[in-house]
């Protein structure tokens, strides 16, 4: 990985590091939404909204565009998926180890097959 892809990385979690930031971006998920909406459940100002929003437009984890007078802010599937499939290939590893491991498990642990003595 480059040091540009460590970056990009740590920019994108440290993003998603801040509840607000979080809660914004579950949002979103349900599709673009303005500042205003966006800061609707929020007991902080909408400058600190916009804040966020720039936050997260940094780390490309949402973009803006215009509409009319409305700039609506939208996720960037693709930039989540970027991150889920860096998550995906620890998982995945780490899966695999535990699936290896309950096979061990599974075969030291079945019943072993008695022999009854004969009586003399």
């Amino acid at each position: 990985m480059s040091s540009t892809d460590d970056a990009s990385l740590d920019s994108a979690f440290m993003a998603l590091a801040d509840p607000v930031r979080r809660l914004i971006i579950a949002r979103l998920s349900r599709g673009p939404a303005t500042v205003n909406e966006l800061a609707e459940p929020f007991a902080i100002t909408k400058q600190a909204v916009s804040k966020h929003i720039q936050v997260l437009e940094q780390a490309q984890l949402v973009t803006r565009t215009r509409d009319a007078q409305r700039r609506p802010v939208h996720l960037n599937p693709a930039r989540l998926e970027a991150l889920t499939a860096w998550i995906d290939q620890y998982r995945l590893v780490r899966e695999g180890q535990f699936r290896s491991l309950d096979a061990v498990l599974r075969s030291s642990t079945a019943p072993a097959v008695s022999i009854p003595k004969e009586s003399s």
